[in-house]
């Protein structure tokens, strides 16, 4: 029997295994691997992530703004793997320091962004030696592509007792989300969770045809939330809007003040479109080590140190 510390050890192995594939898989795809700030001034302001105070900046929560800052600068294909910091996130699944892998590409859109999410996984499969199925939490996984697209809406129609749509009136849409549609969705194969409701990103590009919609989606393996993509929101009067919003929200909630990230939005009227996606790669190696801790895939958890 491997004891604890063999697996630990077997785990970091794999991991970075696994990081120097994401880095060779994006190199081959003519992205640019960047190396952005971690503190930076002012995060995005958003629902339900509490941002680290560091030396009267904040430690980035996602390198989202200064990357895209680099859109607007005219770098059309970047990815970066880099610490994210986020207060108040511990468990089985969440560490408040954690590893993103982001990538975002001009001229793409969330569509395009899970067809190279399954190309990532394919390529470090096939790196790995690996079958087409894989075993996690007692489940067989399917995971060679193509993977299944399900839109919110079908999800709320498949797993809940309510419409998606009633569950945004009663505002349940999250703890439905938790508790019906998660612990079913990629128990078999890969699921792609798309179309949001508007309201559940303050980043994400309108769906043209359904302006109640975003073009936005969520990966789910396992059970396991794994990415969170979408098509870019440049318009920067739209934006502000959003922010100032989630501002207020946050003063009437008693909660910190944050400052306007002024320069993102001076600049995402710059931006071209594009469309971007945020990967918990410690989350990843969870997947392919089959554990079920995210403490088993990280060198020192946050009680270690």
């Amino acid at each position: 029997m491997i004891d604890r510390q063999q697996r630990k050890i077997q785990n970091l192995a794999l991991r970075a295994n696994i990081l120097r594939l994401v880095r060779d898989f994006f190199t081959r795809q003519g992205f640019l691997e960047v190396d952005t700030p971690i503190r930076i001034p002012a995060p995005a302001p958003e629902p339900y992530i509490s941002p680290q105070p560091a030396g009267g900046w904040y430690l980035q929560t996602s390198p989202e703004l200064c990357m895209k800052r680099l859109l607007a600068a005219k770098y059309e294909k970047i990815f970066q793997i880099c610490k994210c910091f986020r207060r108040e996130e511990r468990g089985h699944r969440h560490l408040p320091e954690f590893t993103m892998l982001e990538w975002y590409e001009t001229g793409a859109t969330y569509q395009n962004l899970m067809d190279r999410c399954e190309a990532l996984f394919d390529f470090i499969r096939h790196a790995l030696n690996l079958p087409e199925t894989i075993h996690y939490k007692g489940q067989a996984i399917a995971i060679a592509a193509p993977w299944e697209r399900l839109t919110v809406a079908g999800a709320f129609r498949r797993y809940a007792p309510i419409s998606m749509d009633t569950a945004m009136q009663t505002d349940v849409f999250d703890k439905t989300i938790a508790f019906d549609i998660e612990p079913n969705l990629g128990t078999s194969r890969p699921v792609f969770l798309y179309d949001y409701p508007a309201s559940t990103c303050m980043l994400a590009a309108l769906k043209p045809e359904d302006p109640d919609l975003i073009e936005r989606f969520e990966l789910y393996i396992g059970g396991l939330e794994l990415c969170n993509g979408f098509t870019e929101l440049t318009d920067a009067v739209l934006q502000r809007k959003h922010f100032e919003a989630e501002l207020e929200n946050r003063k009437q909630n008693h909660l910190p003040p944050m400052p306007m990230p002024e320069k993102f939005l001076d600049d995402l009227s710059l931006m071209p479109p594009a469309a971007g996606n945020a990967l918990g790669l410690d989350r990843l190696i969870m997947l392919f080590t089959g554990v079920e801790r995210i403490d088993e895939v990280v060198a020192f958890a946050p009680e270690d140190i």
